[in-house]
């Protein structure tokens, strides 16, 4: 597929400075431009590369100040990193999907798959379970009974859905994830531990993203929600009961523990833990590594555990970093202080 700059300027709202018949056919990043590809550049640590960039076509933001000439085409929109993420929407798009199911998959009778829908090798979709129309569902995926699979969803391979969850519409489970495991719930007994039964389910929402290997536990009575627009990225954890408000997201390694709430647009970084039982507002931000044990109101950017403001925190980190200087110096006061005291008792 190909488009010229002026095609592309006109899908995205923006203008052309420079050749408006550029043809481009592919991505690449700035830093690895070539001819026949269109970029984009929105982050001004990577201006540099605005100038050496063998790319045809590059995206950016309409207010961006050239500091010399550049040789590619320019394509000027309000947010660069928006409109790239569209195109890239669009090109995914066009792709042919793969459709039809393989001799080798097993479809139990009492099961419905709707129209349009790729089944891959050894994927199973047991007794009951029903699947909406546009459905793709790679190998090995294993769907459980009474399961129900919304439409225009995609469950790559060794995907797993325990019985009697529920999907929405244009969900996408990546390799790996697990939807309805039993919740991590044990009482103590004389003999050790016994299994408390997770009789629940787990509900995602339309629209939502589950990165790979990422678990979310069925609820031990009700429902684990997973709220509209929600995405979770690789090996994040998603404990029983707990609701994941609305178009949050978790980065890497996230793990929330049971019967929490969590309110919507929220932003969890990298391995962040929140304890259970407890109620994060909406609008909060979490930075990398941060542990929440205690409720959080709405509208805060955090970091740290327990979790703070930026400024306090990193303040804190500017002087963990000089303790060793400072015991020094400490202990030289303290040293000068009891030489000082023994003076003037020898002159009492």
């Amino acid at each position: 597929m190909e488009f010229t700059a002026q095609q592309i300027a006109e899908m995205a709202g923006g203008r052309v400075e420079g050749n408006p018949g550029a043809v481009v056919n592919d991505f690449c990043k700035i830093e690895e431009g070539r001819q026949g590809a269109i970029t984009f550049l929105s982050n001004p640590k990577y201006m540099h590369y605005l100038y050496e960039t063998k790319a045809s076509v590059v995206i950016i933001n309409e207010d961006l100040q050239l500091e010399q000439p550049v040789e590619p085409t320019l394509i000027r929109v309000k947010n660069a990193y928006e409109c790239v993420a569209r195109l890239l929407q669009l090109y995914d798009s066009m792709k042919p999907k793969k459709s039809g199911i393989h001799p080798l998959a097993f479809i139990d009778p009492k099961a419905t798959v709707g129209s349009d829908c790729y089944i891959g090798a050894f994927a199973v979709i047991s007794e009951g379970a029903v699947i909406g129309d546009g459905c793709q569902i790679y190998a090995h995926t294993y769907i459980g009974e009474g399961v129900t699979v919304g439409q225009g969803c995609i469950l790559y391979p060794h995907v797993t859905i325990y019985h009697g969850c529920k999907v929405g519409n244009r969900v996408i489970l990546h390799a790996g994830s697990v939807i309805g495991a039993d919740g991590f719930g044990f009482a103590p007994s004389a003999d050790g531990y016994d299994k408390i039964p997770q009789i629940g389910i787990v509900t995602i929402e339309d629209d939502v993203e589950i990165g790979a290997n990422t678990c979310v536990d069925r609820s031990t009575m009700g429902s684990t929600i997973v709220r509209k627009g929600v995405k979770l990225d690789n090996l994040v954890q998603i404990a029983h009961n707990t609701d994941i408000g609305s178009h949050t997201v978790m980065s890497a390694q996230v793990g929330v523990a049971g019967s929490t709430k969590v309110g919507q647009w929220c932003m969890f970084g990298g391995q962040v833990g929140i304890s259970g039982h407890i109620t994060i507002g909406d609008h909060v931000v979490l930075g990398a590594q941060s542990g929440a044990p205690s409720s959080l109101e709405s509208n805060q950017t955090l970091i740290g555990t327990p979790p703070q403001e930026q400024m306090p925190f990193f303040r804190q980190l500017a002087l963990i970093r000089k303790l060793p200087e400072m015991k020094k110096q400490i202990s030289q006061l303290m040293k000068e202080i009891q030489e000082l005291k023994k003076t003037n008792q020898t002159n009492e």
